[in-house]
């Protein structure tokens, strides 16, 4: 197997639910914030496991002298290696790790790996800055969301099953949050039929 043969895997978007959304500024008052979109060093471990499991290897070395954690990575994948830089953003989350982090993403983009996330337009949106999070989460495009999400209640479906991979939640608030999921899926499903049959009479 070459990398040439898992090229359009390895550059498929990731699930809506694996996509998250941090604030890049805010405004003065910081009720809003304009969001860029990433996916997690382990989303991206897990896409290379799911591809060439055993094919795949990540290496990194310390740059000493940096104002803040600073890391070479080198990700190798089928006998190719990319190289770049991973640096800790500043704060609580100033760490090794979280430098070997971005590393591993940003070598990962070199593979085609969420590089679609840099072509998403930034959003400024309403932000509760006391849960430091957006009030609404951003919906992601159409060309943004894998084949299986692009049909009507497709994203509903996945959430619910992520919820529900082990078993009901005892929480109630959680039963209610895949209750509302599977039902929006099945809304948009029966919405979806019925514009196919107005279309077809």
């Amino acid at each position: 197997m070459k990398l040439s043969d898992v090229q359009k895997r390895l550059q498929a978007p990731f699930p809506a639910h694996l996509v998250g959304w941090k604030a890049q500024a805010f405004n003065k008052e910081r009720t809003r914030a304009l969001l860029l979109a990433y996916v997690d060093a382990r989303a991206v471990q897990d896409r290379l496991d799911a591809i060439c499991p055993d094919s795949w290897s990540f290496e990194l070395e310390v740059i000493p002298g940096t104002a803040t954690p600073t890391v070479k990575g080198r990700l190798t994948v089928l006998g190719v290696t990319r190289e770049d830089i991973g640096e800790a953003s500043e704060g609580e989350y100033s760490t090794l790790k979280a430098a070997a982090s971005d590393a591993l993403k940003r070598c990962a983009v070199q593979f085609g790996i969420g590089r679609y996330l840099y072509d998403l337009p930034k959003q400024w949106v309403d932000w509760n800055d006391a849960r430091r999070e957006p009030v609404h989460t951003p919906e992601l495009p159409e060309w943004a969301r894998p084949d299986h999400e692009r049909s009507p209640g497709g994203a509903h479906l996945v959430q619910a099953m992520e919820q529900l991979r082990y078993e009901l939640p005892e929480d109630l608030d959680l039963q209610r949050e895949v209750y509302k999921h599977l039902k929006a899926a099945l809304g948009s499903l029966q919405g979806g039929t019925q514009n196919r049959h107005g279309r077809a009479a």
